[in-house]
């Protein structure tokens, strides 16, 4: 009996001992769900953090980026005009419109136009002794446009441009006369040539402006055209994209400042004033010189200037839109996202001289 009794506590003793390993050799599944829910309430928050950073961090290095580049725009801009010996206002603007290449286009607007010397470097020979020979830098005048384009709202995969606004760059210069030998035998203009033996000829459809006769500077400036027996060639002269992502919103908050502000009309003769007064602002959208056929979606006062030509004086506005590099379709201004539109100004006079050779 004592033998059969030890063996029944012995093996109760061993049973005990086996479901409590069983018991600590795993989690139920209440245990799991709780757990997992226990992650849940934690991990989703610091995900929402993470992700707020990170979406924090993307919009602040846009508008950096944006800014930045508005920034170096105006700045060249700026160097650009400071080479310029006349700066057109809208009354010359219009006056030349037709002169200009792509006069016929509802896609883009003239914004700056202007005559500046362009320096031409290493281009004259002169001898120094009897057995060196050098070259002497020289300058040529040149025709520079600034446009406003309106880029393609298709955003398909072979559109580089955003759905906002561009800015390009024209400029057709003069070519560089032989000052040893001016003619041809044949009475044609002699041109120096550069090391490979090309002429440096004018580009296609420059013409140079006329100062002979009477009359204001104004009135000979604004009677230039273009070399009517040559095309312009838009391949080798085609327009140079300054900068993209130039906003093209259309806000009350956004239009552009009275220019008379900038450069006071008062010191003209009365019967003059309101014409200057509606001619310092460009591209003129309303007025006396409004272009014809401008494009009104173009006319938002994201690049536009204001231009004294009395001296030869112009301050230029840009206006980013870095919204849109986050949000592709809904990117307009409103005052609660105006940190996304940087806004630059710069006043610039020219440092040229009509007439120096």
């Amino acid at each position: 009996m004592k033998k059969i009794l030890g063996l029944y506590i012995y093996y109760r003793l061993k049973l005990k001992s086996q479901e409590k390993k069983s018991k600590n050799s795993g989690f139920t599944l209440l245990e799991l769900l709780v757990a997992m829910i226990i992650a849940v309430l934690v991990i989703i928050p610091l995900l929402g953090f993470m992700l707020d950073i990170l979406n924090t961090d993307r919009r602040e290095q846009v508008k950096l980026i944006t800014q930045q580049e508005i920034q170096l725009a105006i700045d060249f801009i700026g160097r650009d005009l400071q080479e310029s010996v006349y700066i057109y206002d809208a009354k010359g603007i219009q006056a030349i419109r037709n002169q200009l290449p792509y006069s016929t286009n509802n896609d883009r607007v003239p914004v700056l136009v202007f005559w500046k010397r362009q320096f031409q470097e290493n281009i004259i020979p002169f001898k120094t002794s009897k057995s060196s020979r050098k070259q002497d830098d020289a300058f040529v005048y040149s025709l520079v446009v600034y446009y406003l384009i309106q880029n393609n709202a298709n955003n398909n995969s072979n559109n580089i441009w955003s759905d906002q606004f561009r800015i390009a760059r024209f400029e057709i210069k003069d070519g560089i006369r032989d000052l040893d030998q001016p003619f041809k035998a044949d009475g044609r203009p002699n041109y120096m040539k550069d090391k490979d033996g090309n002429e440096l000829v004018p580009d296609k459809g420059f013409q140079r402006y006329d100062l002979s006769g009477s009359g204001t500077l104004e009135i000979k400036m604004n009677n230039w055209k273009k070399d009517p027996n040559v095309n312009y060639d838009l391949r080798a002269n085609s327009p140079n994209v300054l900068i993209d992502y130039i906003d093209k919103s259309k806000n009350n908050s956004l239009n552009p400042v009275d220019c008379t502000t900038v450069f006071p009309v008062d010191r003209l003769p009365a019967d003059k004033q309101e014409e200057r007064k509606q001619a310092q602002l460009v591209p003129a959208s309303n007025g006396n010189f409004a272009y014809p056929g401008l494009n009104a979606a173009l006319a938002n006062s994201s690049f536009y200037a204001c231009v004294d030509i009395d001296n030869t004086s112009a301050k230029v506005f840009l206006r980013g839109n870095a919204y849109a590099r986050l949000d592709p379709q809904n990117n307009a201004y409103s005052d609660n996202n105006r940190a996304y539109f940087p806004m630059v100004s710069l006043q610039v006079q020219g440092r040229g001289v009509i007439g120096i050779k």
